[in-house]
């Protein structure tokens, strides 16, 4: 923690002097640093903002604390290279360690995540007056568990039933048994090499430090997860990698985390209390989807093999610490399993009878029934994913009893974990010398828990009804295919991220800095600030700081006119294909593509297996073929070397690309970034706006999709020297008035329309 300052600047004049002051002060001093007006404005209008929060001293012991202060946030939209991170962090930082307090740094991204530990910060404590130390935070489930990693060293397969990670199918003949022996025995080596990596300091225990990092079925069996341990009571607590980062976070001054770490561990006292630190979110436009993403709840409704693990894994666990049971656990699993599957069966019988359902698995193959070994639904889908939606958030009266049943039956059964779980903890505390029995039980049990409270959080979600006058949930089903069986789960959220972060996040916050290149969606902060829960708080000041790039002499941004409106898909995607091979032609450097869906891609890819577009396929890198990093790698050697390549990507390649000069001399817009029609949440939003007599296309789907392509804008002109050429294929853009509201939120490029070969200036 930071010492408390002697020298606390005092009053908001002095805190902003300070902070502002700090800011020149790094920008005199960073070698190669220009100053840029729009950046010195950002600082300014954070100096500003934050400096009416004071931090008053704490209070000695036996005195009252003293009432809480003002609050600030500052909103900034922050163009394309205003330089946001030296702005934020050289101001906040400094205004936080003047006053004792710490700074946390949220970003969406791993790659900002990595600019700001490898970069931005080290140059920052190199020139600053006052030091301070940094560091990257991450999830538990990043760092090994030392228990569960010598327990599973060897490949013993009776060892993996710990942790209740077998798959419900298991090989029924001898020969598919061998070979899931051969594979444990496999991960048991694995396992084995870790240890020893551990034990001779050649792995610190954080899976992303690893050579080779692990699929998801060998790492899992060995993650730290809260619900196995048993922290300090644990025989391998001192020599654990994931508390060895927490020991570091405590002696650090400023923590770089990302959004779905800080929600998920609000109240869990895993990071700073965002009530006594300063909070800048980077890349702020992602906020309401990942709180939405947070509080989104699903249970699985095929696997149900682990639940015929668990009756003797809690008597093993519970006898041995001489813990009378409450409950009969046999009899509540079964009867768990049993709703679990009926549900099931209810579900499989809606989607068969769905319209959309129907006309999709007509043209696939349809459903044939299933041998579950578990209890299944009985059926085996031979289509491709889909979504069936509770219209309104409403359970079907038929369906209530079996769902009531699930949360009654995980909810007693969670019940008695936690009886267990407390009597283990206290038994690791009075005998030290059995701490390592205590903990190996307590992971034993633990495994099971994150399933139980899913399926009961679930469950009780699924089960409230819908209130007059306010937002109903999303509840919906997914179905799919994984190794030709179904899969099948339930979920549901809130409707209304903004409310969630009001009353989760912002209601906590007493200074923070919000920030993003994409805050502004057709000309206005409107849709961001509800979104993110900042609308008509009395304590926000936002402000649009404009890039410094020349747009409409670096770039230009052309609309195609088609002969085919977008909404004829089939015909227009075909049009619009035959346009792009030909303009990929055109291409001397740098390129990138963005498209809409996987299918579109997918039918671009297939145009140039063709002879007639064959010659474009060497220069073509699609996502998906290897990694981000890769592809970026060779995409670079191709343009360093004089050639031409050409990026194939999808919306995650929209955002957070930097190809500069000419890595990217064109961006090629395959069609307007509409969210998927069939997104279950943005559906139930859509009907809760329209009983409210509300536009949600107007209010929602504009500008979300005003924000995704100016993201997508974005990838074009990165550097002051950039030239690049912006090319939208869909013509709504110009044609509608709704493409009207989102040019006004796009970079005042210089805009054209192509009719055939014909280019027309276009007013904006």
């Amino acid at each position: 923690m930071t010492d408390e300052p002697t020298d606390r600047p005092s009053g908001p004049l002095a805190r902003e002097a300070l902070a502002l002051g700090a800011f020149d002060h790094v920008v005199s001093r960073l070698d190669g640093f220009r100053v840029r007006a729009g950046q010195r404005e950002m600082a300014a209008h954070i100096a500003e903002t934050l400096s009416v929060v004071d931090w008053p001293a704490k209070p000695e012991k036996g005195e009252d604390p003293p009432p809480p202060g003002p609050r600030a946030i500052a909103v900034v939209q922050a163009g394309t290279g205003v330089g946001k991170s030296a702005a934020y962090a050289s101001t906040v930082i400094p205004l936080a360690l003047a006053q004792g307090k710490r700074v946390m740094i949220s970003t969406a991204t791993v790659a900002l995540q990595e600019q700001l530990i490898a970069k931005d910060l080290p140059a920052l404590a190199a020139v600053l007056p006052q030091p301070f130390v940094f560091t990257l935070a991450k999830g538990r489930g990043r760092y090994v568990c030392r228990l569960k990693l010598d327990q599973m060293a060897g490949g013993d397969v009776a060892t993996s039933d710990l942790f209740g990670d077998e798959p419900d199918d298991k090989p029924s003949s001898a020969d598919k048994g061998d070979a899931l022996e051969r594979v444990w025995a496999e991960r048991g080596r694995i396992y084995e090499r870790w240890g020893q990596m551990l034990d001779s300091g050649d792995w610190d225990g954080d899976r992303d430090r690893l050579a080779e990092p692990p699929e998801g079925d060998v790492w899992t069996p060995v993650a730290a997860e809260r619900h196995t341990c048993t922290a300090r009571h644990c025989p391998s607590y001192n020599g654990c990698s994931y508390y060895r980062s927490r020991a570091k976070l405590a002696q650090s001054q400023v923590i770089v985390v990302n959004h779905d770490l800080l929600l998920s561990t609000l109240g869990l006292h895993a990071l700073p209390d965002p009530s006594d630190c300063y909070l800048v979110f980077d890349e702020a436009h992602h906020l309401g989807a990942v709180a939405q993403g947070q509080f989104t709840e699903s249970m699985d409704l095929m696997r149900g093999g682990w639940l015929d693990k668990l009756p003797r894994a809690v008597t093993d666990v519970a006898g041995a610490i001489a813990h009378p049971l409450g409950v009969d656990v046999a009899t509540l699993a079964r009867e768990l399993k049993a709703a679990q599957a009926e549900l099931a069966r209810r579900a499989m019988a809606r989607l068969a009878e769905s319209p959309e359902w129907l006309a999709l698995s007509g043209k696939q193959g349809g459903m044939r029934p299933r041998n579950g070994r578990d209890g299944g639904a009985g059926f085996e889908f031979n289509v491709p994913n889909a979504t069936e939606r509770l219209e309104g958030g409403v359970l079907p009266a038929d369906w209530a009893e079996t769902v009531g049943h699930i949360a009654s039956r995980a909810g007693a059964l969670l019940k008695e974990f936690e009886l267990i779980a407390a009597q283990l903890k206290v038994l690791a505390r009075d005998d030290p010398g059995d701490a390592p029995r205590c903990a190996q039980l307590y992971s034993r049990i633990g495994t099971f828990a994150p399933r139980l409270q899913h399926m009961a959080a679930t469950a009780e979600l699924w089960l409230q009804a819908p209130v007059e006058g306010q937002a109903p949930l999303a509840k919906w089903l997914e179905a799919g295919i994984q190794n030709g069986l179904v899969t099948l789960s339930a979920h549901a959220c809130p409707l209304n991220p903004g409310g969630l972060l009001r009353a989760h996040l912002w209601s906590k916050v007493r200074a923070a800095v919000a920030t993003s290149a994409s805050l502004v969606t057709c000309g206005g902060f409107d849709h961001f600030l509800h979104e993110s829960g900042l609308a008509f708080d009395d304590d926000v000041r936002a402000r649009e700081v404009q890039s410094p790039f020349d747009h409409a002499a670096q770039g230009r941004l052309v609309v195609v006119q088609t002969q085919h409106d977008p909404k004829d898909v089939e015909g227009y995607s075909r049009e619009m294909l035959d346009l792009l091979m030909d303009d990929l032609r055109h291409v001397k450097r740098g390129a990138l593509v963005l498209f809409t869906s996987k299918a579109l891609m997918k039918r671009a890819q297939d145009l140039l297996e063709r002879g007639l577009h064959s010659e474009l396929r060497e220069k073509v890198l699609v996502q998906g073929e290897s990694s981000r990093t890769q592809l970026l790698k060779r995409h670079a050697e191709r343009v360093a070397d004089g050639g031409a390549s050409i990026l194939f990507g999808l919306q995650s390649f929209g955002e957070g690309l930097d190809l500069p000069g000419e890595l990217c001399e064109w961006v090629f817009i395959t069609k307007l970034p509409f969210a998927s029609p069939s997104d279950p949440v943005g559906q139930a939003r859509a009907d809760w706006l329209k009983a409210q007599g509300r536009d949600p296309f107007s209010e929602l789907v504009v500008p979300a999709t005003g924000a995704r392509l100016l993201q997508w804008t974005g990838r074009a002109l990165r550097t002051e020297t950039d030239e690049a050429v912006v090319v939208c294929y869909d013509a709504r853009l110009l044609r509608q008035s709704y493409g009207r509201r989102m040019l006004k939120g796009l970079p005042p490029y210089r805009l054209q329309r192509r009719d055939g070969d014909r280019l027309t200036e276009v007013a904006r």
